[in-house]
């Protein structure tokens, strides 16, 4: 199978840019063999790498990342590792209860995968810490789904927390909200940091990382398949796919994956004075009450004291947005911005970028063996830090032989829906996009 086109990403990896340089990985330049190979170093195909190599302690594992580490999709999202439910096309993020148990089962088994991982790496404070998250909510329309919200954790017995104005107030400094549903669960990583970290560990532990070294084709030889670069190639007889919606490049999934580019900015790092003039605590993170409006995070860290907005989504099918698009989006952000910290008005933003989602109609992943021994572990429906950690260890844990109650379940689900034909799909994404943002109001 010949690969179509490379990924994509506009704009910088904010939460990589603001890092010190990173050391560098070699690149592809000749034909080896390897055990095992692994396709994506994102949450995905590293997870998948560090369970492959606590299942296989001597095998050779062989990652290959067609960018530089933490520059693709896993140094650009919010770096919300969230455990409770949390489906992008719910009003309130609720699902059917017996679902939401299962799947806050699998999330949390993600999120002490990465405190696992944050522990055997010595990873810093900042790399992961289980703070919790709150849905902000602007107006009474988002205070309504947050105690939708509140009601279906009661049921399901998750701890939880309401916050009143005051009280979000001294939280973020802002007036703006009016409440706020503080949940425990959610670790909160600085996902650039959280990616470097972890390849950088499993290198020492004889991973072999290659960076730079984009798949163009995969050619199945006898036993074994052969994934060839623009320099060189891997012969293996098993591989793991790990490239969330990049899949389709690769020929799979025609017509069941949900391209969507989501876009954030971050600003420069705040001055003593600015941080003063804001008040608040220090760090805090906030998904918006109504999930087409506006996350929200405070940071302060190896990159400074910063603030990153995120919003708006777009219909993307080819993988790709102009520059112009940024740009125009970079208006909202920063009315969105001045909204909610007028105190800061005169604060710019240093960073602004796009990141890819890839969703499925019915909210399942592109899961398991597509091919003879090819494993596929994508489209984490816009939770990549868990569900892309999720299903990368248990794509590894598939192909080892190793079963579990939530390998069952993955497997289990029904493929990725089809998606009608164009224009349609085109035409029914922008006008459900458009119409939730302009719902959402304030939110966004």
């Amino acid at each position: 199978m010949k690969v179509d086109r490379l990924p994509f990403d506009p704009g910088p990896a904010a939460w990589d840019a603001i890092l010190p340089a990173a050391d560098r990985y070699s690149s592809l330049d000749q034909n080896i063999t390897a055990d095992w190979l692994v396709i994506g170093a994102g949450f995905a195909g590293l997870s998948a790498a560090r369970r492959l190599r606590q299942l296989h302690p001597t095998d050779r594992i062989v990652v290959l990342e067609a960018r530089r580490i933490a520059e693709g999709p896993a140094g650009r999202n919010s770096g919300f590792m969230i455990d409770l439910p949390h489906n992008l096309a719910s009003s309130n993020y609720a699902g059917a209860l017996e679902e939401d148990r299962i799947q806050t089962g699998m999330n949390r088994h993600a999120i002490n995968f990465a405190k696992a991982v944050a522990n055997e790496f010595g990873f810093s404070a900042e790399t992961v810490a289980a703070t919790g998250k709150i849905n902000a909510a602007a107006t009474q329309k988002g205070m309504a789904h947050n105690q939708d919200y509140a009601r279906h954790l009661a049921i399901l017995g998750e701890p939880h927390e309401l916050f009143d104005a005051q009280q979000m107030k001294d939280l973020c400094g802002s007036s703006y909200y009016g409440q706020g549903l503080y949940t425990p669960g959610t670790a909160m990583l600085q996902p650039a940091l959280y990616v470097r970290g972890l390849a950088g560990g499993l290198s020492m532990q004889g991973v072999e990382i290659l960076e730079n070294s984009p798949v163009i084709s995969l050619e199945k030889t006898g036993v074994d398949w052969k994934a060839e670069t623009t320099q060189g190639s891997v012969s293996t007889p098993k591989i793991i796919l790990a490239v969330n919606g990049h899949a389709q490049s690769f020929g799979l999934f025609k017509r069941r994956l949900m391209h969507i580019t989501l876009y954030a900015s971050m600003t420069k790092g705040l001055s003593a004075e600015a941080n003063k003039a804001l008040g608040g605590e220090s760090k805090w993170a906030f998904t918006p009450a109504d999930p087409l409006g506006t996350t929200v995070r405070k940071i302060s860290g190896i990159g400074g004291t910063r603030i990153v907005v995120r919003n708006r989504f777009t219909w993307s099918p080819s993988r790709q947005v102009s520059p112009a698009r940024i740009k125009s989006i970079a208006k909202v952000h920063d009315r969105s911005f001045r909204a909610r910290f007028p105190s800061l008005k005169d604060i710019g933003m240093e960073y602004r970028w796009g990141g890819l989602l890839c969703l499925s109609m019915n909210n399942v992943a592109a899961f398991g063996e597509v091919d003879e021994a090819l494993f596929s572990a994508c489209c984490q429906n816009g939770l990549g830090t868990a569900k892309g950690t999720l299903s990368g260890l248990l794509a590894a844990e598939q192909a080892s032989g190793v079963g579990s109650e939530f390998l069952d379940h993955l497997l289990s689900a029904d493929a990725p829906k089809k998606l009608p034909p164009e224009p349609f799909s085109s035409i029914g994404a922008n006008a459900y996009m458009r119409w939730g943002e302009y719902r959402a109001g304030r939110e966004l």
